[in-house]
């Protein structure tokens, strides 16, 4: 039998980046307080986590303000969608091979 887990991605091996590439996949973009509520996690976690998904271009980060407030949103890129896909389905896969 092949290497059934050579296509999991180690870029989505955390609960957070899955989280947020879970919620980017089904929605156009998520700002940064959408995602901290929705993922029940510290503003720190969620910074370095979104930070280790950009330098792998799966995510883009777009900083504005919206009156004098700051607002960060995140969006996926077309290579993130098609690694963390890819990623779903190596582990559907594993799933249908145990």
């Amino acid at each position: 039998m092949k290497n059934i887990i050579q296509n999991i991605n180690k870029a989505f091996d955390h609960r957070i980046r899955l989280g947020i590439m879970s919620v980017l996949m089904v929605n156009e973009s998520a700002d940064f307080s959408t995602l901290k509520e929705l993922l029940g996690v510290t503003d720190g976690n969620l910074a370095s986590h979104a930070k280790a998904l950009e330098s792998e271009n799966y995510i883009v980060v777009e900083k504005q303000f919206i009156g004098k407030k700051p607002n960060t949103s995140y969006k996926a890129t077309l290579d993130g969608r098609k690694a963390f896909q890819d990623h779903i389905n190596a582990l559907e896969k594993l799933l249908s091979k145990s």
